[in-house]
This record gives structure tokens, sequence and C-alpha cells, in this order.
């Protein structure tokens, strides 16, 4: 956590203290954070897609050409990622996952 969070951590937690003016100061420190967030998420997203994109031109060219399109490597991963325990995941992504189906 930044020194940024903790004030404003603290300040939440003492809400009947703070004016009118420091209450609007701290929405909108959150607000501003929030679009530094959102931002920064689609900056990544768009990375992510151009990413994707050229993963499936290349698979799509490999498979044209005859090759495989998954390799032995590919399934050892998936059975690595299937099988993994979980460790480090929270219940409420656990959760969010079953939702989906």
């Amino acid at each position: 956590m930044s020194d940024a969070d903790g004030r404003v951590d603290a300040a939440l937690l003492h809400l009947e203290d703070r004016t009118n003016e420091e209450l609007r100061a701290l929405l909108n420190d959150l607000y501003d954070e929030e679009q530094r967030i959102s931002y920064r998420r689609r900056v990544l997203h768009g990375k992510i897609d151009i990413l994707r994109a050229e993963l499936v031109r290349r698979l799509k060219e490999q498979r044209e050409a005859g090759g495989d399109v998954i390799s032995g490597h590919d399934i050892e991963r998936l059975i690595a990622i299937l099988s993994n325990d979980l460790r480090g995941v929270s219940s409420a992504d656990v959760a969010e996952d079953d939702d989906e189906d």
C-alpha cells in the first residue's frame, strides 16, 4: 500500500471529523485515481488484444502450412494448469468462475 492509500484510508475512518471541502477533495482524489487505473487497464487490454491477435495469426499460418497447432508442450502446460491446487486464488475468484457456468 502506498502512503497516499494510507492517507485515504485514514481519512475514511474519521469522516465525521472532515469538512465538506475535505470530503470533496478526497472524493476528487479518488476519482482521479480511478481514471488513472482505468486508463492503465485499457492500455493493458489493448496490448493483450494485440498479442492475442498475433498469436492467432501465427497459429493460423502454421496450420495452413500443415503444422500442428497444439504441441505436446501445450498439452503439458494445460495439464499443469488444470491440476493446480489454486493456492493464491481467493475464494471470491473461484466463486466468480463458478457463476459463469
